[in-house]
């Protein structure tokens, strides 16, 4: 069973040690092979750098709940709040394994404009894929995934050996909080195919 103390510390201690545990909803269970940790005000990298907003109210606290937001105007992808009341800490689910219910992942993951069906490893391969195949939508903001709701996270069968865990720049972050050196903060299980390939932020363009 996984707690609100196991939660309730700092993202960077939370993170490696939610690689290995599943996320339940929609009739689809994934078990997690990747993740980023984010700092809240600390870091650069995180939606609450610049402090408290009505998108990021539930990374302050308390831990324990599921942070979900929209991006680029067409993906969704979910957090698990962590660390103390009041200090915005969370965790991106990047990816995972499909572990139960991949009849609906793959329909959730077909193509509507195409009706290409993605193979095994890209079902939650990437944080919009893997809240895609979960079915998670913007109603699930705030979700308690702790208690007996539609989201669950719950422990892993076997826990990961510390020895395959690797660290490296989290995905898609421009400026500071992209450096690798200053925050290695994504974690992922060495050797795994559905973690997603790393890919730096592109530059933003200047307008002529």
């Amino acid at each position: 069973m996984i707690t609100h103390e196991f939660l309730a510390r700092p993202a960077l201690k939370v993170a490696p040690d939610l690689l290995g545990t599943v996320i339940e909803h929609g009739g689809v269970a994934v078990r997690l092979t990747e993740v980023e940790a984010y700092a809240g005000e600390q870091d650069p990298g995180s939606h609450a750098f610049r402090g408290r907003t009505r998108r990021n109210e539930v990374m302050f606290g308390p831990a324990g709940y599921l942070y979900v937001y929209f991006t680029y105007g067409m993906h969704t992808c979910a957090n698990v709040v962590c660390g103390t009341d009041g200090t915005a800490q969370a965790v991106l689910l990047r990816a995972g394994e499909v572990i139960s219910g991949e009849e609906a992942a793959r329909s959730r993951r077909t193509s509507a404009r195409t009706g290409r069906v993605p193979p095994e490893r890209d079902l939650a391969r990437g944080p919009a894929r893997l809240a895609q195949a979960l079915g998670l939508t913007l109603d699930d903001y705030g979700a308690d995934l702790l208690g007996p709701g539609t989201v669950r996270l719950l422990p892993g069968e076997e826990r990961i050996d510390p020895g395959v865990i690797r660290t490296g720049p989290r995905v898609g972050v421009r400026g500071p909080g992209g450096d690798g050196t200053a925050y290695p903060w994504r974690f992922w299980v060495d050797g795994e195919p559905s973690v997603s390939d790393y890919r730096p932020a592109a530059p933003l363009r200047r307008r002529s």
